[in-house]
């Protein structure tokens, strides 16, 4: 879909049951959406008209029954305390949020009394989002990017895929709180899949040409890439990178994969926007998000890319290739 008919969806009409149109044509609703990545993005119209679909269905219609602003590309801090200073100022009824660093702001630029709902955090409790999964507390609440235990299941993949080896960088953005929580998970598991790890603290895509090309130069191994809207921005920089010095790849989004890469392991983010859609319809119609709990993915997927192994040299084991949700050929 393009950004054309992205438009024309978030503005055209859909039908809604008589029940719901009558209880919601007294106003117009707000929604405020803060996205980390570019409008351009072809994931973001995806996730983004996932999101407009289910509201439809709940019958929420932008442009009849409801306003939805967005702000794109507010990954770092600067950028989302502008953005959130600028929704704000537009009294929306409910934010929409992806990832932790626009979290951050909107709680520093509000008095935490605006609800939000947040996508693609890994850590709400440990970032102080909500006081737990079950019981946010606050005005925040929304669903998880996955559980870390989760980022030892990628370097166990990466190792039935490449049997023979025996280091692996990790990459991760330094300026995300949640790159240590992911680390320490890999570690674990590391340990008894005989691996040797080194972890590649990167913060603009010059550290990450520097540190992929370092690590393939000292030997042979493969790449771990942690989840965040950094790593996700410079996707196709990473898998470049993983394509040129042969190293087998592993990530959490399959836009990787679908894009050249080896392999990756995660859920589907868009289900995670039209879940989000069900607690925005629940909040406008009068919930608190203190009193719904935070959720972790429902299904997780695996999606292996058959043309780039081969370039690599790697026989897919016909026991992964069962358990993949996805193979590009």
């Amino acid at each position: 879909m393009n950004r054309r008919e992205v438009i024309t969806l978030l503005g055209g009409a859909a039908a809604w049951p008589l029940a719901a149109r009558a209880q919601q044509a007294d106003r117009m609703r707000r929604i405020g959406v803060l996205n980390t990545i570019r409008a351009d993005d072809p994931e973001a119209q995806a996730r983004h008209t996932a999101f407009v679909q289910r509201l439809q269905e709940l019958g929420w219609t932008a442009g009849r029954n409801v306003q939805i602003d967005i702000r794109w590309d507010v990954r770092n801090l600067e950028r989302a305390r502008k953005a959130s200073t600028e929704l704000l100022a537009l009294a929306p009824d409910v934010i929409l949020v992806n990832g932790g660093n626009p979290v951050v702001a909107l709680q520093q630029a509000t008095t935490r009394t605006v609800p939000i709902v947040f996508v693609q955090v890994t850590d709400p409790v440990g970032a102080g989002f909500v006081e737990s999964l079950a019981r946010p507390g606050g005005n925040a609440t929304g669903f998880t990017l996955f559980e870390f235990n989760t980022s030892g299941k990628w370097l166990e993949l990466l190792k039935e895929i490449a049997p023979r080896m025996t280091r692996a960088a990790v990459l991760r953005d330094v300026s995300g709180a949640t790159g240590m929580g992911q680390f320490a998970a890999i570690q674990s598991a590391a340990t008894s899949l005989g691996v040797e790890l080194r972890p590649l603290g990167v913060r603009d895509a010059g550290e990450i040409e520097r540190g992929i090309t370092g690590f393939a130069q000292s030997g042979p191994g493969g790449l771990i890439v942690t989840s965040g809207a950094f790593a996700f921005g410079h996707r196709e920089l990473i898998v470049a990178l993983a394509a040129r010095h042969r190293l087998p790849a592993v990530s959490p989004y399959r836009r990787m994969v679908t894009s050249g890469g080896l392999m990756s392991y995660g859920p589907d983010a868009s289900d995670a926007y039209r879940r989000a859609a069900g607690y925005i319809d629940r909040i406008l119609k009068g919930e608190k998000p203190a009193d719904l709990p935070v959720q972790n993915p429902t299904k997780y997927e695996l999606v292996i890319n058959l043309k780039t192994a081969k370039t690599l040299g790697l026989e897919v084991p016909p026991t992964l290739l069962a358990r993949a949700d996805e193979v590009i050929e």
